[in-house]
């Protein structure tokens, strides 16, 4: 597993190395953690990607909950000797180690820094050594989870200035380069270009490569976790730049991906949530509402079908969360764009309990509305981010809300276009011709005003896709011919099979409750 980067482990875990009030000794390791370690390398050397998963998801949160809930594990200096010193493994271990302190207690600024340093490390073995090895694909997309995570973290943390101690903000101009934006940005960038994963995916579609098919894995000895890194990589970049407020580069970089299929990102729970959230925000906030609809209706429904069989996961909580902010995020599309006939059964009924009297207030357009507005976009949108630096000679200042701000300023101002545009919407519903006159008259306005609105509607429910065409996001046309608005509405495809597979299993349970009377 040796590779041909050179890393130097003098800088190991320095802010680890102090016992803490707890008693913490990062140089004790006890029985079980030396047993867990030796076996987890044993099994990376000889890439048995089944016997790592089992440890990775079942054994390390096991030993975490049990024995280090509250504290770090031991450092790495600790255990290296247990592994032959391999410093691909403590990379690894050293990953693991971060995240669950993440996880469990609030990171020091040294800690983070280091953080940064063990992931600049293990990348660049990746992308310049030679790694022999094959990884799960949960440990590999946790890892570009967290490394993203761990961005949006230190950017927040950054942002409070108030604060800081004179030794953190020494720290922090001493380590500008820590948790940079360009260098998350071409971190994530090389995996992609390095991995060839974008000429893979095509030539996939040829028929010409198999890496969907085997789950990114690599069967004929060679190893997944570069291919794979680069895979789940364009989601990182996803998640990034939503996080940047650049929705447009965001659906680009994922753009290789094609979400309508089964893919590697769906083999993962946590991924796929987290793809199809940012990809469904990214369309909600360029106006493309249906887009964002199917999607999120999609997911939201295998949640609803698949949620027991998560429930002992380690992301269990998180798909709770992310579900119930994509409800959330539904109801704002669909109060912006009325397209429930997008919307499955199961969901519909889910979203009227959770939001259906708060979606008819909604589509009022009052200021109760805009006050609804705001509260389910701030629930439910990303934690967005202010990147650059603050300036140290400037009095120091909080400015880790600014970012999201702005974005809810941009929304806001959205919905307040769409309120000029609720009233043509109702008279238009109502009839199939009206005249110019009529309409201008019903709503108080004078023609050219009224032709103005009629094209501004026209603009609001047209959004340009990936493809660059431009798609409609009405659930009904119209068009003016002399003084005369005729409308057309879209009639919607009527969906028999899911109601007839529901009534289908209804029978059967009544049909085996019937069964179990007459045996009783």
């Amino acid at each position: 597993m040796a590779a041909s980067y050179d890393y130097d482990d003098s800088s190991a875990v320095p802010s680890q190395q102090q016992p803490d009030s707890l008693g913490y000794d990062p140089n004790f390791v006890p029985d079980s953690v030396k047993s867990f370690v030796v076996h987890l390398y044993r099994h990376i050397r000889e890439k048995n990607v089944y016997e790592i998963h089992q440890m990775y998801e079942t054994s390390f949160q096991t030993l975490s909950e049990r024995m280090f809930k509250d504290s770090p594990w031991p450092s790495v200096d600790a255990v290296s000797p247990l592994v032959d010193n391999d410093h691909v493994f403590c990379l690894l271990y050293r990953e693991m180690w971060f995240r669950h302190l993440y996880a469990r207690l609030t990171p020091t600024l040294t800690q983070r820094i280091d953080s940064w340093d063990n992931y600049c490390s293990l990348f660049q073995v990746v992308l310049h050594g030679v790694v022999n090895m094959q990884l799960p694909n949960q440990w590999l997309w946790d890892m570009v989870d967290e490394f993203v995570y761990q961005f949006q973290s230190f950017c927040q943390y950054r942002a409070k200035m108030k604060s800081k101690t004179e030794q953190e903000i020494a720290l922090l101009k001493q380590f500008d380069q820590a948790w940079n934006v360009y260098g998350v940005l071409n971190y994530l960038q090389a995996l992609v270009e390095k991995s060839m994963i974008i000429q893979i995916l095509e030539q996939e579609k040829e028929g010409l490569e198999q890496f969907t098919a085997t789950d990114g894995y690599d069967y004929n000895g060679g190893s997944n976790v570069l291919k794979v890194l680069g895979y789940f990589s364009m989601v990182g970049l996803l998640r990034v730049h939503c996080l940047l407020g650049d929705y447009h580069t965001g659906l680009k970089c994922l753009l290789p991906i094609d979400i309508t299929q089964q893919g590697v990102f769906t083999s993962v729970i946590g991924c796929h949530i987290t793809t199809i959230y940012h990809y469904g925000f990214a369309n909600l906030m360029m106006r493309r509402y249906v887009e964002a609809i199917r999607e999120f209706n999609k997911i939201l429904l295998y949640i609803y079908k698949t949620k027991q069989y998560h429930q002992k996961s380690p992301q269990y909580e998180q798909i709770l969360k992310k579900n119930e902010q994509m409800y959330a995020l539904l109801a704002i599309c669909l109060s912006l764009c009325p397209q429930v006939k997008l919307v499955d059964e199961a969901v519909n009924s889910q979203l009227r309990e959770k939001y259906g009297e708060k979606m008819l207030r909604m589509q009022r357009y009052d200021d109760e509305a805009f006050a609804l507005y705001d509260e389910l976009f701030s629930y439910a949108c990303p934690k967005f981010i202010t990147p650059s630096a603050p300036s140290y000679e400037e009095p120091l200042v909080n400015y880790n809300q600014d970012a999201y701000r702005l974005q809810l300023k941009l929304f806001l101002y959205e919905v307040k276009q769409q309120q000029l545009l609720s009233g043509v919407r109702t008279f238009l519903k109502v009839y199939s011709t009206i005249s110019f006159g009529k309409l201008a008259t019903y709503m108080e306005v004078d023609e050219p005003t009224l032709r103005t609105i009629l094209m501004t509607y026209k603009h609001k429910t047209h959004s340009v896709d990936s493809d660059g065409k431009i798609i409609s996001n009405a659930d009904f046309d119209f068009y003016i011919d002399d003084d005369m608005i005729h409308v057309v509405e879209s009639k919607p495809v009527k969906q028999y099979g899911d109601y007839f597979l529901r009534q289908i299993v209804k029978l059967e349970g009544v049909m085996s409750d019937m069964d179990r009377i007459k045996l009783d």
